[in-house]
């Protein structure tokens, strides 16, 4: 059995951590590590529905993840907090 890989920062401590939750926060992250953008051009990268990214990116704000790029409301980037991943260094 293959075993899921998550982004460490898509484990949210203040809610269920369901496996669509964590898969969807996965994809925005990942996104989000590339470049910065509004919702729908981060949920379209992440081939997810506006509404999903929004709901995920508001999520991920709450945790102090992500925020809202120098104060332009729309454009949300990666604060650098949280777990970083595990490089190897090999």
């Amino acid at each position: 059995m293959v075993k899921a890989i998550y982004h460490p920062n898509a484990y949210l401590s203040n809610i269920k951590n369901v496996k669509r939750g964590l898969v969807a926060r996965t994809k925005i992250l990942n996104t989000l590590e590339k470049t910065h953008g509004d919702a729908r051009t981060i949920g379209r990268e992440a081939e997810l529905p506006y509404g999903v990214a929004m709901h995920h990116l508001k999520l991920l704000g709450k945790e102090g993840i992500v925020n809202r790029k120098d104060n332009r409301p729309g454009i949300w980037a990666m604060t650098g907090f949280g777990q970083k991943r595990l490089v190897n260094l090999h």
